[in-house]
């Protein structure tokens, strides 16, 4: 399964947008109101929980100075990654696109797609706290 966010303006440049991404407690800002949990486990790993949904951790897999952070679950029973595209528009200004990939049964493919379109979403919208 693969969502992908629309592009994104931030009114920042690419450097303080990749920063922010970068430095993981940052995220809380990002998460939707429907939070119930988040917790900084060290400085590449993060654990959340939106109401009714079970706990995801998430840690940094990969990143390129900049443009893209990568980060995964840290679980094997749900495989997936969650990247970060930060492209400079300008001085003062970039774009992000987040991609969520994963690779699911169709059961659950089914089941997760709006909650993860909808948090993905949120991700996105709530760049602006940047």
């Amino acid at each position: 399964m693969h969502i992908e966010t629309p592009k994104k303006v931030v009114a920042k440049s690419q450097a303080t947008v990749f920063e922010f991404l970068s430095d993981l407690k940052n995220f809380e800002q990002l998460m939707p109101d429907s939070i119930a949990k988040f917790e900084l486990l060290n400085e590449n790993r993060f654990l959340f929980q939106l109401k009714g949904m079970p706990e995801i951790v998430l840690e940094r897999k990969a990143e390129t100075p900049h443009s893209q952070i990568v980060l995964g679950a840290a679980s094997e029973k749900l495989p997936f990654t969650l990247i970060a595209d930060i492209l400079e528009i300008e001085a003062a200004k970039s774009e992000v696109i987040l991609s969520f990939t994963g690779e699911f049964n169709a059961m659950m493919a089914m089941m997760i797609k709006n909650p993860i379109t909808n948090f993905m979403g949120t991700l996105s919208e709530n760049l602006d706290n940047v």
